[in-house]
């Protein structure tokens, strides 16, 4: 079928590493938002979601809705089962006390963690606390340092909360200007609003066109999305979004960015 070729095609040449003797480095970098495990058949099964994080073979994996301990999803620390089954290294972002455990974000990473914080975002009107996950990775063969920004915005119809963590998110990525950066999550706007306009002072959106993510039988609105900084030091090779309706209610979107020399001009 058309995902496993470009699958095969594209990412399982140069993930995290040079494509060739010379060549620019890569990575793969997917962003799911897994609703706790649970599918839109109402079974919780991580081994799904793992099995589609394996087929897009990422070296980096933002994740959203992640339960640690909570007794809705039987008291099983997440992050660590999904580390377990996917192969991957871990770190959990734990925003909400809930049912005996923790709610948040998590980052898989096949590449080496440097370090990570989790950063509280703004609150307002008694919402849900949001956060979002610093996660420093180091590329390999020489390729340096890159930063993993993994949120998930407020979902209420009123963006003022969202653009208060935009303008958090986009001043903690200005603390370290020169180091090449990523941002992947569930925004919770669409590519036109202000949010995202707000993003686009700081960061690039991997994905010009359109690439709509929910409702996750039928996507019609674009709320996931993969973007990077500065964009001089970013080539798009691909970006999609991954064909499974199942598993949770939010599709996943997958990019391959290849990581330019910092004294290069971005080619067209």
């Amino acid at each position: 079928m058309l995902v496993a070729t470009l699958v095969f095609s594209t990412t399982a040449l140069t993930q995290g590493s040079e494509a060739g003797s010379g060549a620019a480095p890569r990575i793969g970098v997917l962003s799911y938002n897994i609703h706790h495990g649970e599918g839109v058949d109402r079974k919780l099964d991580l081994r799904r979601i793992a099995d589609l994080i394996k087929s897009a073979n990422p070296d980096l994996v933002a994740l959203q809705e992640v339960d640690k301990g909570t007794q809705r999803t039987n008291r099983v620390d997440q992050p660590a089962e999904l580390a377990h089954l996917t192969g991957m290294n871990v770190v959990f972002g734990g925003n909400i006390r809930y049912e005996g455990g923790d709610y948040g974000n998590a980052v898989l990473s096949r590449l080496p963690i440097k370090r990570h914080k989790n950063h509280l975002l703004p609150l307002f009107d008694d919402g849900e606390q949001r956060g979002v996950l610093e996660v420093e990775v180091e590329m390999s063969k020489g390729g340096g340092t890159v930063l993993l920004l993994a949120t998930h915005l407020d979902h209420r119809k009123g963006d003022r909360e969202r653009l208060a963590s935009a303008a958090a998110i986009n001043k903690l990525a200005a603390a370290r200007a020169g180091q090449p950066a990523v941002l992947a999550g569930d925004l919770n706007d669409l590519p036109d609003s202000k949010t995202l306009r707000r993003f686009s002072t700081a960061w690039t959106r991997a994905n010009e066109k359109v690439l709509p993510t929910v409702p996750v039988d039928q996507p019609t609105r674009q709320i996931d999305f993969i973007l990077f900084r500065p964009a001089e030091r970013w080539k798009v090779i691909e970006v999609r979004v991954l064909d499974e309706a199942v598993a949770s209610d939010h599709r996943a979107i997958f990019a391959v960015l290849e990581l330019l020399p910092s004294n290069s001009t971005k080619p067209d």
